[in-house]
C-alpha cells in the first residue's frame, strides 16, 4: 500500500500544512496540488461538494504528492466509508464530544477485527495499492475534532481512545461555544487557554494536534509551539484575497490618474 506521508511527517515530529478545498472544483484543486503543500482536505461539512466531485478532487490531487483528505458532515460511519473506499487517507470527523463518539469515528475507519468499516475500496486500491486491505489500519489517519468546551473539559477520556491520530481544533465553533465572536487565533484569554490544554493533552496521549488557522503567520506560530496539523487557508480564501488585492491595486491607479487630471 502507498505509505501515508502525513503519519511518517507526524512520526518524524514534523508540522504538516495543508489547504482546505470548498470550491467543488477538480481544476483549481489540481493547481493548488502543485504548490507543494503537505495535505490538501476536500471539505464535505461546509460546503456544495457532493461525493462525485469529491472523487475528481481526489483525482486530481494524485497528480502530486499531498495527502489527500476528506472532512465528513457528521460521525456517521456510512459517510466515513464512503469516503475512505473513495480515495481519501485519512478522515476529519467533526464534533466529537464524548469518548463513545471517538471510539465511534475509530472504528468508523478500521477494518474488522479493530472497526466496523465494511469492504469495498473500489478507488482507494487503485490509489493505494491492491494490498490496501491488509494495510489500511495502519495507514489510514482518523482525525477527530475538538469545538465544544464540553469537548475539551473531556479531552483526556476522548484522547486515550485507541486508534485517534490527530485532534483538529475547530476555534470559530469553540469560540461560539463560549458565547463569543467566532474567528480563527482568538484573542480571548480562556480560549486560548482551552486550545493550550487540548495541545497539552495531545502531547501527553501522544495524538497529533492540530488547530485551523487563520493563514501564514498564525500557522507558523502554531507550528513553531508544538501543533503538528495545520490548514492554513483555502482554496476559496486565496482565490478573494487575490482578486481583492488586484482590485485594490487598480482602482488606486485610477484614483492617482483623476488626481493627475
Amino acid at each position: 500500500m502507498r505509505p501515508n506521508r502525513l503519519k511518517q511527517m507526524w512520526q518524524r515530529d514534523e508540522a504538516t500544512f495543508g489547504v482546505w478545498l470548498s470550491a467543488c472544483s477538480p481544476f483549481l484543486t489540481e493547481h493548488v496540488a502543485a504548490v507543494g503543500f503537505d495535505w490538501l482536505l476536500v471539505d464535505g461539512e461546509h460546503s456544495a461538494v457532493d461525493l462525485q466531485t469529491m472523487v475528481q478532487m481526489f483525482q486530481a490531487i494524485s497528480t502530486a504528492e499531498a495527502v489527500p483528505l476528506a472532512r465528513v458532515s457528521s460521525n456517521d460511519p456510512v459517510q466515513i466509508k464512503r469516503v475512505l473506499d473513495s480515495g481519501a487517507y485519512g478522515v476529519v470527523i467533526p464534533w466529537v464530544n464524548t469518548r463513545e463518539e471517538a471510539m465511534q469515528a475509530v472504528s468508523a475507519c478500521r477494518y474488522p477485527p479493530d472497526g466496523q468499516r465494511g469492504f469495498g475500496p473500489w478507488r482507494a486500491t487503485l490509489y493505494g495499492g491492491r494490498d490496501y486491505v491488509r494495510h489500511a489500519n495502519k495507514e489510514i489517519a482518523c482525525i477527530i475534532q475538538i469545538e465544544t468546551v464540553k469537548a475539551v473539559e473531556r479531552i483526556h477520556e476522548i484522547l486515550s481512545v485507541p486508534g485517534i491520530d490527530a485532534v483538529m481544533i475547530g476555534p470559530a465553533d469553540l469560540a461560539m461555544d463560549m458565547g463569543l465572536p467566532p474567528r480563527a487565533d482568538h484573542p480571548d484569554p480562556e480560549h486560548q487557554a482551552l486550545c493550550a490544554q487540548v495541545l497539552a493533552a495531545c502531547q501527553d496521549h501522544g495524538v497529533v494536534p492540530g488547530i485551523f488557522t487563520s493563514g501564514a503567520d498564525e500557522g507558523k506560530r502554531r507550528a513553531e509551539s508544538g501543533w503538528r496539523f495545520l490548514p492554513v487557508g483555502s482554496d476559496i480564501q486565496y482565490t478573494m484575497q487575490g482578486a481583492l488585492s488586484t482590485l485594490s491595486t487598480v482602482r488606486e491607479a485610477g484614483k492617482t490618474e483623476e488626481k493627475q487630471d
